[in-house]
């Protein structure tokens, strides 16, 4: 398969993703990071320091999120492109617990609604990128198959019994 002028669907075939997987984790992290935002501002709207530090962190994970995901919405900075491009070159587990981590991070220093539910969808973006790591599901008949092929008891001479395969 020849990749097109932008390598996109060379990348697809690297990763196991399908385009359409792809759009829909880049999708999820921007929501993902518009939750962050709006919710990282709303924490910091207090006077207890672990509020206002979990905000602070929900707000850069806001930021990292649109870096990573959609580097069109940061174009006033000059480094956006080269972070987004080394973002598409990581693997999708690593992009699983870089995302997951950053999004449990605020959790941890404050627990209160706002930001499990501000975090929830950057966890799923992280969750999205750790089902596709998983790879595609196996072939029902492919399986049965191995199966099997596995199961068949094998006389000394190497040929198998017609003995019916036993239950694992």
């Amino acid at each position: 398969i020849s990749s097109g002028a932008d390598g996109a669907p060379a990348a697809s075939q690297e990763d196991g993703m399908t385009w359409w997987y792809k759009w829909l984790c880049r999708l999820a992290g921007i929501l993902g990071a518009i939750s962050c935002a709006f919710s990282g501002l709303w924490m910091c709207l207090t006077i207890y320091p672990l509020n206002i530090a979990a905000g602070v962190w929900m707000m850069l994970n806001a930021f990292v999120l649109l870096l990573c995901e959609a580097p069109f919405c940061c174009q006033f900075i000059e480094f956006a492109n080269v972070v987004s491009a080394k973002a598409d070159q990581l693997r999708p587990w690593q992009k699983a617990v870089f995302y997951c981590g950053m999004a449990v991070f605020p959790v941890v220093l404050s627990l209160t609604l706002t930001t499990l539910f501000g975090n929830a969808i950057a966890f799923a973006t992280g969750m999205l990128y750790g089902l596709s790591a998983l790879g595609k599901k196996g072939d029902a008949i492919a399986y049965a198959r191995m199966q099997q092929i596995q199961q068949k008891p094998t006389d000394g001479d190497g040929t198998t019994e017609n003995a019916p395969a036993q239950l694992v």
